[in-house]
């Protein structure tokens, strides 16, 4: 009888959940990548494109190949108003932002330590602290897993929103990502308008100080996942009617919203739990953070269903204490592909 093999994904996700993959196989080039999911693809056989896996939940074990994106590069050029960056799609975001504040390429200071790869951010449009990368991109670079033609993407194109891209809906499970191209202004303006930003000098600040200012903030208040397992913030900032939100407002004076398109308003998903009473709530082994309500973690035997669980019940008390409904940011993954909570 031939033996099944299974590869440990544990270390593969930040969240540390313990499942595992039949086949698991390290891309370092960019030619490699593309053959290996091109085959993937072509064969049918279940496939997962994976970065630093920061943005996951493995509900079950995966039937299939899971393809580590290690791809590395940066070039960089510039003319009188931008400098233009192409970025490989393996390269640590967070090592990415560094490099550019090192090099005296301001502009994604708010984006400093979230994780993940430079290739995974245009699929989820990456934010915090009122940047989103979208500002940023110039293009996205992929290659068409059903002709396997190479496409550039231009921004406008991406169909860029609030946590949600073209890779996320029409192109999902089309397409493998390359390497992403970003035009940083040269004159430089910092976005101040957000928590722990609003103490700091508009006149006088530099791109350094406030990526520190975000650092220091990040560090206090999210977990590491060497410490507890996790994958970031786990529910997307809800958004409501302004009716909706101006009627929340009587009732909760204390309620953080901030505008959105026209006629919304963008609602603090941590101040709602946090607010509900959940920080700390505990199912199996998983919490909710007890210094930020938005984060779910692991305190080390998790299992899936514990997180799942847990994540349910966060919905269904925020929908009963204030009529929204929360959206999880993490995908979920299932034995063959993507699933909802």
């Amino acid at each position: 009888m031939p033996t099944c093999q299974s590869y440990s994904l544990q270390p593969h996700n930040t969240f540390a959940l313990a499942h595992s993959c039949r086949r698991l196989v390290h891309a370092s080039s960019t030619d490699q990548l593309v053959g290996i999911c091109r085959d993937l693809y072509l064969t049918k056989e279940p496939m997962l494109i994976l970065g630093s896996g920061s943005n996951i939940i493995l509900c079950d074990d995966f039937e299939g190949t899971v393809v580590l994106v290690e791809t590395k590069g940066i070039e960089v050029s510039d003319d009188e108003t931008y400098y233009e960056l192409s970025v490989a799609a393996g390269e640590n975001w967070h090592d990415f932002v560094c490099f550019c504040l090192a090099n005296g390429f301001p502009g994604l200071e708010n984006l400093a330590m979230i994780p993940g790869t430079v290739g995974a951010a245009p699929i989820q449009n990456i934010g915090a602290y009122g940047v989103e990368m979208s500002g940023f991109c110039d293009w996205v670079e992929y290659v068409d897993l059903r002709d396997n033609n190479l496409v550039q993407l231009g921004g406008y194109a991406c169909q860029f929103g609030y946590r949600d891209s073209i890779f996320k809906q029409e192109l999902l499970g089309k397409v493998v990502i390359t390497r992403v191209g970003f035009k940083l202004p040269k004159a430089w303006a910092p976005k101040l308008e957000y928590g722990p930003l609003q103490i700091l000098n508009c006149a006088q600040v530099t791109p350094k100080q406030v990526f520190d200012c975000i650092c220091d903030t990040r560090k206090s208040k999210l977990p590491d996942p060497k410490d507890y397992g996790n994958a970031g913030s786990f529910f997307k900032n809800p958004v409501v009617d302004n009716k909706q939100f101006a009627s929340l407002l009587e009732r909760y004076p204390s309620i953080v919203g901030y505008p959105s398109v026209q006629g919304k308003t963008k609602v603090a998903a941590g101040w709602l739990i946090d607010t509900a009473g959940l920080k700390g709530h505990q199912i199996g082994g998983a919490a909710v953070h007890e210094k930020q309500a938005l984060v779910l973690i692991n305190k080390g035997n998790a299992t899936s269903d514990d997180v799942l669980s847990l994540a349910r019940f966060v919905v269904d008390k925020i929908d009963e204490d204030f009529g929204i409904r929360l959206e999880p940011e993490p995908r979920m993954i299932s034995a063959n592909g993507e699933r909802s909570l």
